[in-house]
């Protein structure tokens, strides 16, 4: 599935993460980009980090979400 290329919102309103139809976050605008706020408890590994975009975000939260082998 592909995504969309987004750029950052001009305004401050949060971007949500779904994951599988579930929300594990939210993404806040940063001088640097997008910062990661978790709101599940299977994210929080990824909290607080800042990503260049939305997909490099999803792409993270997805990667910490998937079971240690």
């Amino acid at each position: 599935m592909q995504h969309a290329h987004f750029e950052k919102p001009h305004s401050a309103k949060p971007i949500a993460v779904d994951i599988d139809g579930e929300p594990k976050g939210v993404l806040v605008a940063h001088d640097a980009g997008f910062r990661f706020l978790a709101v599940k408890l299977d994210a929080f590994g990824v909290d607080g980090q800042v990503f260049a975009t939305i997909e490099a975000a999803e792409a993270a939260v997805r990667d910490a979400l998937r079971p240690e082998a």
